[in-house]
């Protein structure tokens, strides 16, 4: 029952909030710049896929976005590619981290009579700060984009951000219920979280418009919760589309998000129990 795991969370809002602090100061202790890490890899790798497609794929630099409008529009590729990339760095450490986080807190569930779940959502947290940080860079680009591009620099459709963020946390968090107890139980399938990753970049609308697909490909696409963020990010900061125009991708996303948090709590209850021996 999700009663269980709101009972684990009563009382200790104080202490999530403090341990998701402190999660974030000791992934990067010992660092000179400390927590800028989480700045730096992400950089990169945006650095690394801007030059690659942008000035080394010359032919790639526009992107043709069609929303089933009069007429498509273009948008330069890196605006395009980096808008969708920012949610994937909180989706790929939710699903690769949030699989290992029962194993990495061992010993609060061995040693100390901890709320399990608790542990799930203060690691999320901490990866939630990252992600907010990344995503006020990402929006001063915007507002620097619109301005030299004679557009108003702020949007109302800049609000929906408000409504993704949280759905975005919440999904990964509800899937992480059943990832970590289940990854605790069997390294082989924390190891293969880890090998599909790759794979399921590609397969979402990370690098390209799933909008422009056809037929068949563009409904399975829909089935990717991963693309429904990259497009809702997408929605918010370039497309000034709100959320309820493309009723069947938010509709299909809902029907996912139940599915995963009545999965999430069934898993959750029925492995909670057994950790400590397994640990």
């Amino acid at each position: 029952m999700f009663t269980s795991i709101l009972n684990e969370h009563k009382g200790f809002g104080k202490q999530i909030m403090l341990l998701s602090k402190n999660e974030l100061i000791k992934t990067y202790k010992g660092a000179v710049i400390g927590p800028l890490w989480a700045v730096v890899k992400p950089a990169f790798t945006v650095f690394v896929y801007w030059f690659a497609f942008s000035v080394g794929i010359k032919k790639l630099r526009d992107v043709g976005v069609n929303l089933g409008g009069p007429e498509a529009f273009s948008i330069d590729f890196f605006t395009f590619m980096f808008i969708g990339i920012i949610p994937w760095f909180f989706i790929q450490d939710s699903i690769v981290q949030g699989s290992k986080t029962l194993r990495t807190n061992r010993q609060f569930i061995t040693k100390v009579k901890f709320p399990v779940s608790t542990i799930l959502t203060y690691t999320g947290l901490s990866r939630l700060y990252v992600h907010l940080f990344l995503a006020i860079i990402m929006y001063g680009y915007v507002v620097f984009h619109r301005v030299a591009g004679g557009l108003p620099p702020v949007s109302v459709y800049d609000l929906q951000f408000f409504l993704y963020c949280p759905l975005m946390f919440m999904f990964f968090l509800a899937l992480s219920w059943s990832t970590a107890p289940m990854a605790a139980f069997s390294k082989d399938f924390e190891s293969l979280i880890v090998s599909v990753m790759s794979g399921i970049f590609w397969l979402s609308g990370i690098m390209y418009d799933s909008y422009s697909f056809k037929g068949f490909l563009k409904y399975a696409m829909l089935v990717n919760p991963i693309n429904f963020f990259a497009n809702g990010y997408r929605n918010c900061f370039i497309y000034n589309r709100w959320f309820f125009e493309y009723k069947t991708e938010f509709v299909i996303f809902m029907v996912e998000f139940v599915v995963v948090f009545l999965l999430g709590i069934y898993n959750y209850n029925r492995l909670r129990k057994k950790l400590p021996d397994v640990l």
